[in-house]
């Protein structure tokens, strides 16, 4: 039996991860932690104030700590729901210890240290790991993860916008000289559980922000090998991501290349559902592991249709998977 740590168990990513878990026949909680001054630290995480969803379920303590000498020598697994900064400085530590890390931050997605400077604002001091980390988007990056032991998840808007967008790319049948455009909107609990007035439910309408400046875009470009143009929304709804992408395609191409380019990559991908005569809505994804994808070709005036809930097939989930192609386990196991 594998033994899982979740840091930063009392966000809502760690907490979905720990009800994953408690599901897995081959993977048991060895710990959940939260950092030193967590107000959550020595709770259940099933306490009343919590995660009550959890009781019965998942009644373990969260233990606030900063030093894991005690408790990583019965750890396989570390899943770091955390800030980039802190995955930044844990993941070597444990991946000098042996374990194999999922990393739910962005501080091990895009393979160029220069990136972290320009966009995320600090330098990365860890270029050996860098260097080594998988990018894990499962579908396309399976082979990649089995051997990997540093694994980086992506984010709910670079899964949300390239899980469309690849397959076209692949077969040839966008334009590109069209940057195709992303608009995407995202609940609430995409900003963490930390409370603001800016993520606050009552005072949060619908409004883009980061404009030209999110730094999901570059790692979206990066991974497409494709400049895209990137514009996030937040919205006063709870979870779920809503992606809207309008492409240009190639003179020629027909619906029937589309749906076949779709179904080439995800036929036998059971988290990625394709829609043929509709496009999906938030109610099709939310509390379940799927992206479902949809589109509508006019002329060569493509528009693809993506939704995720953000905190599943945009995190927890995605970190599930991609342990469960690492470790040779059917990849839904726990999910579905």
């Amino acid at each position: 039996m594998l033994k899982a740590l979740i840091v930063g168990a009392s966000g809502y990513a760690g907490a979905q991860l720990a009800y994953y878990l408690s599901k897995h026949p081959q993977v048991e909680i060895a710990a959940l932690t939260v950092s030193g001054n967590s107000l959550d630290a020595g709770k259940l995480i099933s306490d009343y104030d919590l995660y009550p969803q959890l009781k019965g379920v998942v009644d373990l303590p969260l233990i606030a700590t900063s030093d894991y000498s005690s408790i990583i020598e019965n750890v396989d697994i570390v899943f770091l729901a955390t800030e980039h900064v802190v995955s930044h400085d844990l993941a070597p530590y444990f991946l000098d210890k042996g374990c194999i890390v999922f990393d739910l931050s962005g501080a091990f997605r895009v393979n160029l240290a220069d990136f972290y400077t320009q966009y995320y604002g600090f330098t990365h001091q860890y270029k050996h790991w860098l260097d080594k980390a998988v990018y894990g988007l499962a579908e396309w990056n399976d082979n990649a993860i089995k051997n990997a032991q540093l694994i980086a998840v992506p984010g709910c808007y670079p899964t949300a916008a390239q899980l469309p967008l690849k397959p076209m790319i692949t077969e040839g049948l966008l334009d590109p000289a069209y940057w195709p455009v992303i608009n995407a909107i995202s609940g609430v609990s995409g900003a963490g559980r930390k409370a603001s007035l800016k993520n606050h439910f009552c005072e949060v309408s619908i409004h883009a922000y980061s404009l030209f400046a999110h730094r999901h875009q570059p790692e979206i470009a990066y991974h497409l090998d494709q400049q895209v143009i990137f514009t996030p929304h937040l919205g006063n709804f709870k979870r779920g991501i809503h992606a809207t992408i309008t492409c240009r395609v190639k003179q020629g191409v027909i619906a029937d290349d589309i749906l076949n380019a779709l179904n080439k990559y995800y036929k036998n991908k059971p988290l990625v559902r394709i829609y043929q005569k509709d496009w999906p809505s938030l109610k099709s994804v939310e509390g379940l592991p799927y992206c479902d994808i949809g589109f509508v070709l006019k002329d060569d005036h493509l528009i693809m249709i993506s939704v995720e809930d953000n905190l599943l097939k945009g995190a927890a989930a995605q970190a599930m998977q991609c342990m469960n192609i690492r470790f040779g386990f059917n990849e839904t196991t726990s999910l579905i």
